[in-house]
């Protein structure tokens, strides 16, 4: 198929009008723009081919909308294509469209040295901007005029494509070359009648430029620190007036550093896909979490204890979700199985409620829950998520993120840092070591809340409340009640009872077989690693339990084994 030659640039086939300027332009003695919009990315793109043109003059429409007029006039009014603005709103709106170009470029060398090429010109008079003070016009002409004794006298081009880097080479546009010396003198002379009715705003470009942009040179580095705030939470300033416009509870308290924690948590688990909600206890966590899930779209999964479920209880997961009006459905820890029995393909959003409970990965039911977990975003509700090994943590996190290609900042093998803070704690012995050991947890913790937690968490402590919420809380009246220090209190056993204490904790400890516990260590079959060390987690837990309800008092020690005895006789009845 042949070629076919036109006049005609439309960005397509390596023939875009940023080339074509290319080509024109570095043998002018003046070009003229006359455009609808002109931003200063169409002008870094093509500068260095107008290095030797003597004079350089752009004319730009008023490209605004009603809001912006309105705005100007802080008055209400019916807003036309025919309206006329002064000079002074002239320079306002041209003002305006610099500064909104420049905060959404990008921050590089290129469009900087362009840029400030563009403020040695306007300052050397070599390039004049003006602006027509009327919204009547939108035309696209380029006018180029060449040396004397150069060609014909000069070249138009006009179309729909701006002076902008979309317009010169990104959109598909229509554009056509005129050579004929009648077209040039007719562009040229309508040109010029507009330039003497325009505005000069080439003052105002540097100005803003300058003193409005990013391209100031005299901003201070706590300005700059101030930017990089604006720049991290703007998007949770921007939420902050729309996030509860739902339905709250009726006498509900609205407490700032409530909802301040619902906007951290909502931006950590779009970013990431799963966040902790872990204030201390009494903050709140449930009524948080609750209005966290009435912003987030798709069906919600409650997974908690029993008894956080009833509705006989106040501060249940249903009751609460109940008043704030949030559709979810709730089920027990206990019943991963006939979770994952019914599907889980439908839900969008899992809550659990006591997640410290699953830090154990080399657990039957951990496995469970992650395949319930799996593509979902995930609400982890706990205040003590690290109880005795980095891994508690690294545990959790499995639940939303990959340990080896995480997308936590800087972090993309987890399991290699979380590996290397345990070997920090292998060859130490709690007892023996006690201070060198507690010092490295201590280390340890430091480390995973600086480098993870801080990117997942949403954690405060009631101290921490009154220190940064301090107005909200006397505005409305609310005080966390004062705890005194905690005062140990020693009890002597004499002779007797020390023989008999020391005696039972050798049993629990060393004697008993909590065999009613691990039963499937006692079977004949093969079970898998995993299975067996699930048993024996079972046998070490009833193990604890024991030693604790002994420390706790007799009685209540007593009272465990006398439900033991009864559950082991049910136990043996029944086989």
């Amino acid at each position: 198929m042949n070629k076919i030659v036109t006049q005609f640039i439309t960005n397509e086939l390596n023939q875009s009008l940023k080339d074509r300027f290319c080509t024109l332009i570095k043998d002018c003695s003046a070009f003229d723009c006359l455009v609808g919009f002109f931003y200063l990315s169409g002008f870094y793109k093509i500068y260095p081919s107008l290095e030797n043109t003597s004079r350089i003059r752009i004319l730009i429409g008023i490209g605004t909308n009603k809001d912006t007029y309105e705005n100007i006039q802080k008055a209400q009014t019916v807003f036309t294509a025919s309206i006329e603005f002064s000079h002074h709103e002239t320079n306002i709106l041209v003002e305006k469209q610099i500064e909104d170009e420049l905060s959404d470029s990008d921050d590089n060398s290129e469009i900087e040295k362009g840029i400030i090429t563009f403020i040695d010109w306007i300052r050397s008079k070599k390039l004049e901007i003006r602006a027509y003070p009327s919204r009547r016009l939108h035309a696209k002409v380029y006018i180029m005029t060449f040396k004397e004794g150069d060609r014909e006298m000069g070249r138009v081009i006009t179309g729909s494509s701006n002076f902008t880097e979309a317009g010169l080479v990104d959109n598909l546009e229509f554009n056509v070359e005129l050579q004929r010396p009648e077209d040039y003198l007719y562009a040229l002379n309508q040109f010029n009648q507009l330039w003497n009715d325009a505005v000069d705003v080439s003052e105002n470009f540097i100005q803003t430029i300058r003193e409005k942009t990013w391209i100031n040179p005299n901003i201070t580095p706590y300005e700059l620190y101030l930017k990089f705030l604006y720049e991290y939470f703007k998007e949770e300033l921007s939420q902050y007036d729309d996030l509860f416009l739902r339905y709250l509870p009726e006498g509900f308290m609205k407490l700032e550093y409530q909802e301040q924690a619902v906007l951290n948590a909502k931006k950590i688990l779009h970013e990431y896909g799963g966040v902790f909600i872990s204030d201390v206890v009494g903050l709140g966590k449930t009524y948080i979490t609750a209005m966290l899930v009435s912003q987030l779209d798709g069906r919600t999964l409650v997974i908690a204890p029993p008894v956080l479920l009833e509705r006989s209880n106040p501060g249940s997961w249903r009751n609460v979700f109940f008043d704030f009006k949030v559709s979810a459905e709730f089920e027990s820890i206990g019943k991963i199985d006939d979770i994952i029995k019914a599907g889980t393909d439908r839900y969008q959003n899992i809550v659990i409620d006591e997640a410290h409970r699953f830090r154990n990965e080399s657990t039957v039911t951990f496995d469970k829950l992650a395949q319930i977990c799996r593509g979902k975003r995930v609400i982890l509700v706990t205040a003590t998520p690290y109880n005795n090994s980095p891994r508690d943590i690294l545990s959790l996190l499995k639940l939303f993120q990959s340990p080896r290609k995480s997308t936590i900042p800087n972090f993309p093998n987890l399991e290699k840092f979380f590996l290397d803070l345990e070997k920090k704690l292998k060859g130490l012995n709690r007892k023996d070591d006690y201070h060198q050991y507690m010092l490295t947890v201590r280390n340890n913790a430091s480390l995973i809340r600086e480098k993870v937690l801080k990117y997942l968490m949403v954690r405060r402590t009631r101290s921490e409340i009154e220190k940064y919420f301090s107005n909200d809380l006397k505005r409305q009246g609310l005080k966390f009640p004062k705890i005194e220090k905690p005062r140990s209190l020693y009890y002597q056993l004499n002779e007797q009872e020390d023989k008999i204490f020391t005696k039972t904790i050798d049993l629990i400890a060393n004697k008993l077989t909590y065999a009613r516990y691990m039963p499937m260590l006692y079977f004949n079959e093969k079970i898998t690693p995993l299975e067996q060390q699930s048993q024996r987690n079972m046998g070490r837990f009833m193990k604890i339990l024991l030693v604790k309800r002994l420390e706790s008092s007799f009685y209540a020690f007593k009272n465990s084994i006398d439900r033991f005895l009864n559950t082991y006789q049910m136990f043996l009845d029944e086989y």
